[in-house]
């Protein structure tokens, strides 16, 4: 099923309110950042969160979950999995796995910018 960015934006910002969540046109989709790091994709294949380790694998084995792949000729994702469209209607199960995303990204190191 074709996702609409913009309809998984307006589902994301009401799941979570309490996170300051920016958005940013990306490739046809939308970025989201918490903290000035990227979190989630938003996109016509649906709503990818930023997750690594243990938090990945539960997302994973979760019914419709998946790593992220725009088209059947890119390589998946190693590090956005889509979140099952169930997880959509779900706000506070989406905030929960939304809140542990911004807290791995919150866990990288800022990139050093480069030197023109």
């Amino acid at each position: 099923m074709a996702h609409d960015p913009k309809d998984l934006q307006a589902v994301m910002m009401a799941a979570v309110p309490d996170l300051e969540l920016t958005f940013k046109p990306m490739f046809g989709g939308i970025l989201a950042y918490a903290g000035g790091k990227p979190v989630a994709s938003l996109s016509d294949v649906g709503l990818a969160l930023k997750l690594a380790g243990s938090d990945q694998t539960t997302l994973l084995a979760l019914p419709g979950a998946k790593p992220l792949q725009y088209g059947p000729d890119q390589p998946p994702s190693k590090t956005y999995v889509v979140v099952p469209d169930a997880l959509l209607a779900d706000a506070p199960a989406l905030h929960n796995w939304t809140h542990k995303a911004a807290a791995a990204a919150a866990k990288v190191p800022a990139r050093k910018s480069r030197k023109a």
